[in-house]
């Protein structure tokens, strides 16, 4: 007898195109998640975001006067009643003179840093709390595709450095899409740290998270379970941040 090998299952294919799929996230996110976790893919979306950081640097540097921010911030330390006039001058020239450095050295690595890592958190959580078993190659899907809310954090925070005065944007709060933007210049680091966390596009990218990781078990991950995981996540984040502000305060 002759016997006919069981055919293969192909992999199955994505219906939106990975151009599709970074701009669905943000009007269509419910199909294009289902979408993704089809066919997982990262490179686009991280691509995209990369050059939206680098972007971004090279126009901070460009509209920022980063001799008189120096300067604010030597003030603003408690070391600053204990310095002379000479060592304050020391400390802003060389501040000035290594900030546009550092904006590309430290800017863009840590913002690489945060997309790892809010990969490797989300997929923890939705795996040891929703049950959510999959690989960390479609975590990283769902999470850079969740980050293409900076299609429009990115460009307006551009925009803003462009429309407000040389170098007079707010660096500790530039969008102000968050309830800090309400609190008066004096309030306490703790307070201002809380306000910060409750932002406009932290929420957004939150609900993203939650729909792209729904997508991969719909029916363990249902109503508002991938939401309150999410946000659980966020709250915790949130209760660090305010601890160590609290105590640095």
């Amino acid at each position: 007898m002759v016997t006919t090998p069981a055919p293969v299952p192909e992999a199955p294919a994505a219906t939106i195109s990975p151009l599709g799929r970074v701009f669905g996230v943000l009007f269509l996110p419910k199909k294009t998640f289902e979408d993704i976790v089809r066919k997982p893919s990262w490179l686009l979306p991280f691509a995209i975001f990369l050059a939206l950081v680098v972007a971004v640097c090279v126009c901070l540097n460009l509209r920022m006067n980063w001799r008189e921010y120096v300067s604010q911030q030597i003030e603003k330390s408690p070391q600053a009643s204990q310095l002379s006039a000479e060592q304050k001058e020391q400390r802003i020239e060389g501040g000035a003179k290594f900030a546009p450095i550092f904006t590309y050295v430290f800017g863009i690595p840590v913002q690489i840093i945060i997309v790892f890592g809010v990969t490797l958190i989300m997929w923890g959580a939705y795996g040891l709390l929703g049950g959510a078993s999959t690989n960390f190659s479609t975590a990283l899907a769902i999470t850079t595709h969740a980050f293409m809310t900076s299609l429009v954090s990115s460009p307006l925070f551009i925009l803003i450095l462009f429309l407000r005065p040389y170098g007079t944007v707010d660096l500790d709060n530039p969008l102000a899409t968050n309830l800090a933007a309400l609190l008066p210049d004096d309030s306490a680091k703790w307070l201002v740290a809380l306000c910060k966390s409750f932002d406009i596009f932290v929420f957004w990218i939150l609900i993203l998270l939650a729909i792209g990781f729904s997508a991969v078990n719909p029916k363990k991950l249902k109503g508002a379970k991938p939401f309150t995981i999410a946000f659980t996540v966020w709250a915790i984040y949130v209760l660090i941040r305010v601890g160590v502000a609290f105590i640095f305060s």
